[in-house]
């Protein structure tokens, strides 16, 4: 008796090699696809705003990323002592409005750069739910959907749910932006597993339903654009409470390798996977932690790895091994 329905996503007609650019946006379940690609020595820039979580926050950093938007103080409020972008998380806030400006400059001018020659483009949308401000709101500017409260005052906000046909006409109007600005850019969508139950469980899954439907309607109608069911696989395949964590809303450890392992089936071209086990011996090694530092087993596991990073620099010059060097020449 099978008590698993096994899901395997499709694999993607053009899929990411190592020569790749890949720019990621979006919900923190980007973040956790993110760092498994750094840390496979995938060229990545991920979430040039911070977090990210509706489809019109993921369109406005999109569109100052393209335009190399340039803020000043005026664009900042000043809350909890400190300031802040009603656009950016708050790891771009600043004790000073000096020192969030200057962040949030320089990484938008990062992301257009960045963006100009990426080849794939990953967008994880968690939610249809909007947070618009109020007239109450410091630096007011009534209806316009803050991408991070900030901690701010519920009377700040007016929450509302995006219309089906929003979500469609934000997710095109994105798509078409960024193929004007980067003809060859490939755009994979994904829709994060975490579920927002602050808003409820039935209007979580309104939202998700509104996400969903209007990537594919994207899809269907661009080319170069995918979808990789990140969602799917956690609500429909491991479908279990025991793949979330305490919270019972954000994937765990092991669901989050479970998606990743189908992502990299489904997404990474085959040369990429071998190279992938090879880095792998190399991260394993950096966490395997000694006996005897000073022993000559040790001495020789040293030389080994450095062996092993030299020939893998030599078939591979665009990989980049610096911090793996230093950590075991020091």
């Amino acid at each position: 008796m099978n008590f698993h329905l096994d899901f395997t996503p499709k694999a993607l007609p053009l899929t990411i090699s190592h020569r790749d650019k890949l720019l990621l946006v979006g919900s923190c379940f980007t973040e956790n696809i993110g760092d498994k690609l750094i840390a496979h020595k995938f060229r990545v820039l991920q979430n040039p705003n911070g977090i990210l979580f509706n489809p019109v926050s993921v369109k406005e950093a999109i569109e100052n990323y393209i335009a190399n938007t340039v803020i000043d103080e005026n664009n900042l409020f000043y809350l909890n002592e400190g300031y802040h972008s009603w656009q950016h998380h708050s790891r771009f806030s600043g004790v000073t409005a000096a020192e969030a400006v200057s962040k949030i400059n320089a990484s938008t001018q990062a992301a257009h750069q960045y963006l100009s020659t990426t080849d794939f483009m990953i967008i994880t949308l968690g939610s249809a739910w909007v947070y618009e401000l109020t007239d109450k709101a410091a630096h007011a500017q009534p209806g316009r959907v803050a991408a991070n409260n900030h901690k701010a005052p519920a009377d700040w906000f007016n929450r509302r749910l995006l219309k089906n046909d929003e979500v469609i006409a934000i997710l095109n109007d994105t798509v078409v932006q960024l193929q004007k600005f980067n003809p060859s850019i490939k755009i994979i969508f994904t829709i994060s597993p975490v579920r927002h139950l602050r808003e409820g469980f039935v209007e979580n899954n309104r939202s998700k339903a509104a996400l969903i439907n209007a990537v594919h309607q994207a899809t269907a109608a661009f080319e170069n654009v995918f979808y990789f069911p990140a969602y799917e696989l956690v609500i429909d395949d491991l479908r279990d409470y025991r793949f979330y964590a305490e919270d019972m809303v954000h994937p765990n450890y092991a669901a989050t390798n479970y998606v990743w392992e189908k992502f990299v089936a489904a997404c990474i071209d085959a040369p990429a996977q071998q190279l992938m086990q090879q880095i792998n011996e190399i991260n394993a090694a950096i966490n395997h932690k000694p006996f005897n530092p000073s022993s000559a087993a040790h001495q020789k596991f040293i030389q080994t790895n450095l062996g092993k990073i030299k020939e893998l620099q030599a078939g591979h010059p665009y990989l980049d091994f610096t911090s793996e060097e230093r950590y075991f020449n020091q």
